[in-house]
This record gives structure tokens, C-alpha cells and sequence, in this order.
């Protein structure tokens, strides 16, 4: 059984950042799983079904192969063998991926890919609901979360600097959305589990996430010494 670190919170809270940060200190695997929900909203968006189409999104679940792959030490996310970690960061594919992700048959299979992983090495994974459903028994849980507003002008920034042209006020909008769907799905919704332990990253440097994560692990190991081993 590996030893597991499940970090929650909403979109551009900074988890992805943060948590292969960690990952690569620790010398855990970091498992990007909203990469993964997102290379299966692109293979939705593909084959042309919106949102809505719950019977072909559930169709179309069994023609997609998502998979992780590391290469030079950074994670390539593949879709039928295809590395999309160019394709996947898109506001449309985001959307895709918050709304389709609440479709049972979706999370099924992401959340068998998901344990496997963590039960045959040491990860870092990061999402909406692993600390309360894929793995409500990892050995440390964060919620990790910031304002809105603090949010959006980090993702606004992310596409300034990839040169797309962006509203900050439009993607304000979206997180606020999204946020909704998430904590407010049937299934999974996004909460910080009862054991979580809460950061609010909004006037936090990520060398100051980073620190109190690695405290946080410091802790566990305090009362596990082979923690780290």
C-alpha cells in the first residue's frame, strides 16, 4: 500500500502547482487528476457531445483511454495514446470537464485508474473530492482554497503568459459557476473532509504553501515515523 497525500480545493486554487511541488520533494508520483477528467472532456468535445448528453458521454466513456505517463520526470497526460497536456488547459475544456465530471460512469472510471495508483506507489493527488471519496484514507488530507477573486487573476495571468486574451471579470464568472456545480453535485460533491486540514493560499506565497504542506507531512511523520521512508 502506498503512503498518500490527497489535496482538495476549487479550480485555480493553486493544487496542481503545489502539489507537484511536493511530489517532487517528497519523491511521490503526482497525480494530476483534473488532467485526467479534462483529457476525457476533450474526447467528449471531439465527437462533438455537449454537455447535456448523458447517455453519449456514458457511450463514449468506453472509447477513451486516459493514462498517465512520466517523461524526464514530468507527467504526460495521454488520451488514447496521445499526450494532450497541450490541449486540456483551454477554458472550454475546463467547463467540459465540471460539467461531464458529474456523470457516474465518468467518475467510475477514473476513480478505479486513480486508486490503482495510489495503492502501488506514494502520490500526491490532486482534485475535488479525494480526500472524502478516492481516497478517504490517505494519510494526509489538505483543503486547499482561495478567493474568487484572487483565483481568477491567477488563471487570467496563466493565459496572458500562454498569450490568449482573457476577461477577468468572464472568468470570475466561470469559477463562480463552476464552484456551484461542484459543491453542489449528487455525486462526490466538493467538500473539505471532517479530517482536512484547511489553506487559504489568497496571501500566501507558494513558497508559503509549499512550507506549511511539508509542516503538515512533518507532523504525520511525528506520528508515524516511516512516513517518508
Amino acid at each position: 500500500m502506498g503512503r498518500n497525500i490527497a489535496i482538495d480545493g476549487p479550480a485555480g486554487a493553486g493544487k496542481s502547482t503545489i502539489a507537484r511541488s511536493l511530489a517532487k520533494k517528497l519523491g511521490y508520483i503526482y497525480v494530476d487528476t483534473g488532467a485526467m477528467y479534462r483529457a476525457m472532456a476533450l474526447h467528449f468535445l471531439r465527437l462533438g457531445i455537449a454537455a447535456g448528453e448523458t447517455e453519449r458521454i456514458e457511450a463514449a466513456c468506453e472509447s477513451a483511454d486516459v493514462s498517465i505517463a512520466y517523461e524526464n520526470g514530468e507527467q504526460q497526460v495521454l488520451l488514447n495514446g496521445e499526450n494532450v497536456n497541450g490541449l486540456i488547459r483551454t477554458e472550454e475544456v475546463g467547463n467540459m470537464a465540471s460539467a461531464s465530471s458529474v456523470n457516474p460512469a465518468v467518475r467510475a472510471k477514473m476513480t478505479e485508474l486513480q486508486r490503482k495508483l495510489a495503492q502501488t506507489a506514494d502520490v500526491v493527488m490532486d482534485g475535488r473530492d479525494i480526500g472524502t471519496f478516492v481516497l478517504p484514507n490517505a494519510d494526509v488530507k489538505i483543503y486547499l482554497t482561495a478567493s474568487v477573486e484572487v483565483r481568477a487573476k491567477r488563471r487570467a495571468l496563466e493565459y496572458e503568459q500562454k498569450g490568449m486574451e482573457v476577461s477577468l471579470e468572464q472568468i470570475a464568472k466561470d469559477i463562480e459557476e463552476r464552484d456551484y456545480r461542484d459543491m453542489h453535485r449528487e455525486h462526490a460533491p466538493l467538500k473539505q473532509a471532517d479530517d482536512a486540514v484547511l489553506v487559504d493560499t489568497s496571501d500566501m506565497t507558494i513558497a508559503e504553501v509549499e512550507a506549511r504542506l511539508i509542516e503538515l507531512c512533518s507532523e504525520k511523520k511525528q506520528e508515524n515515523g516511516d512516513f517518508f521512508a
